[in-house]
């Protein structure tokens, strides 16, 4: 069983930066693709970036493109998401997610087997 645990969520104001952290227990990181969702209250969860298992190939959703950046360390069996010139459209709790390697690519949300607990941004205007 893969657990999932985000950190690094918090307050900040607009156009500044903030990093999240992933760190995974229980499987083989480097054979997962790891996904970066979030749900902003009374929304529904959606996409906002992806690394590949392999060769760390990355997928961002177009509202995060150019400024957020995801990387994976596998030595540390942990995911980041890397946000800079943040807006408060970005507020909401985001989660990171692992599906194994074999998925399509970008994995659909539903293709992902499991999900962390999920770390809140707040951004101020």
């Amino acid at each position: 069983q893969v657990q999932l645990v985000e950190s690094g969520g918090g307050l900040v104001q607009a156009g500044g930066s903030l990093r999240l952290s992933c760190a995974t227990s229980g499987g083989t990181f480097s054979r997962y693709t790891m996904g970066w969702f979030r749900q902003a209250a009374g929304k529904e969860r959606e996409f906002v970036a992806a690394i590949f298992w392999g060769a760390g190939i990355q997928y961002y959703a177009d509202s995060v493109k150019g400024r957020f950046s995801v990387s994976r360390d596998n030595a540390k069996n942990t995911v980041y998401l890397q946000m800079n010139s943040l807006k408060p459209e970005d507020t909401a709790v985001y989660y990171c997610a692992a599906v194994p390697a074999g998925s399509s690519w970008p994995p659909r949300a539903r293709e992902y087997d499991y999900w962390g607990q999920g770390t809140q941004v707040t951004v101020s205007s």
